[in-house]
């Protein structure tokens, strides 16, 4: 029986080329925890999450103090009982934010480490509902500096090239007029046969100034409006869903199944967004997406492609990975040694083992603010 030899973890700061804005923030950086597990058979598995604009050491200083006691020496295929005996541990830490990513980013490099000593890629390892590929939509149209509606529908316009039949924008940072002139472009650049997705992420606190914007928007098809409110308010989601033919999308920022249990039980939400960094790792990713296909509702994984392409083929309610074509955003692609790839809007599912990349430790050295651990 293999145990477990050492955990350990490293921060990064990632800065974007360009300062990036959606509807309530404006991003100039990324941090990024990365964790790494070995076992005393000589396997490896990595984890990882985002941070946030700061607080990268936060989580990787979660994993050293609060999580690493408990894990080394165990056996790592114990994943459910490993994951709540962390959980457990860390209830007065927060069952949310830094403390919750560092027990996801721990999860995930166990079933890595677990995929890769099988010789199995990760998705055939958890028991594949597809294979071959996942279906992808891109996602950007980000506020910028001097970027107009046009240009917006040209960078959509790209992403149709590519052979996406789905893109998301963000919406909700500007007046009702000019997020009309920005959601006019897009339909009108990418047609009418091109799923449009919108992502609000917590623009509104009232259910009035959502509802003015969500019935303009309701006029270009939109496929979903994403988070809408604060992921605390649970009865605007509701009211929101029972008020407009908008199918409303949420869940990046949740953690643990219960909330997501009660998204479901209240149907605050048409499509569920879990990200597996966030939310639990892969163990509680697996029990929400289960959760989900009780109440017949599709997931949609948020973030992190490279993890959730893998993830989603595992499950028989996955819908859309989220694919970011660029590092402008998703600037975790630098620290990877190797991409996923693309065909006919499908993301290309990794047949080697385990999630299949490494972190390119030349550029993890480069960002880093918090050494290996």
């Amino acid at each position: 029986m293999a145990k477990i030899e050492t955990l350990s973890a490293c921060a990064v700061c990632v800065p974007l080329d360009r300062p990036t804005s959606f509807a309530t923030r404006d991003v100039v950086a990324r941090d990024y925890a990365l964790v790494e597990v070995a076992t005393d058979d000589g396997e490896r598995g990595i984890g990882f999450c985002y941070a946030g604009s700061t607080g990268g050491t936060l989580v990787a200083a979660a994993v050293r103090e609060l999580l690493t006691p408990l894990v080394v020496g165990r056996d790592p295929h114990l994943t459910e009982g490993l994951w709540a005996a962390m959980y457990q541990e860390t209830l007065l830490h927060g069952r949310a934010g830094a403390v919750m990513r560092a027990i996801s980013a721990v999860d995930i490099a166990l079933w890595d480490r677990n995929a890769r000593a099988a010789n199995l890629p990760l998705h055939r390892f958890l028991g594949a509902a597809r294979e071959g590929t996942v279906p992808a939509y891109a996602s950007g149209g980000y506020y910028l500096d001097g970027k107009t509606p046009k240009m917006l529908g040209d960078e959509l316009v790209g992403y149709v090239g590519q052979g996406f039949g789905a893109v998301k924008i963000k919406v909700g940072r500007l007046s009702l007029a000019e997020e009309e002139a920005r959601i006019a472009a897009a339909r009108q650049a990418i047609g009418d046969d091109v799923i449009l997705m919108l992502d609000a992420n917590n623009a509104w606190s009232d259910l009035p100034t959502a509802l003015r914007f969500v019935s303009m928007y309701a006029g270009y098809d939109p496929y979903w409006i994403e988070e809408p409110f604060s992921p605390d308010d649970i009865d605007n989601h509701v009211r929101l869903a029972e008020a407009t033919d908008v199918a409303v999308a949420t869940g990046e920022i949740e953690a643990g199944r219960w909330r997501f249990k009660e998204l479901l039980e209240r149907e605050a939400a048409a499509f569920l967004q879990p990200d597996a960094a966030v939310c639990g790792g892969v163990t509680e990713f697996r029990r929400i997406a289960a959760t989900a296909a009780s109440f017949s509702v599709p997931v949609c994984p948020h973030w992190f492609h490279d993890l959730h392409a893998p993830l989603l083929a595992a499950i028989p309610n996955g819908e859309y990975v989220e694919y970011f074509p660029d590092d402008q955003v998703l600037n975790f692609r630098r620290l990877v040694d190797g991409q996923l790839e693309v065909t006919d809007g499908a993301l290309a599912l990794r047949q080697t083992p385990g999630l299949g990349f490494a972190f390119d430790q030349d550029a993890v050295n480069a960002y880093a603010i918090d050494a290996w651990a």
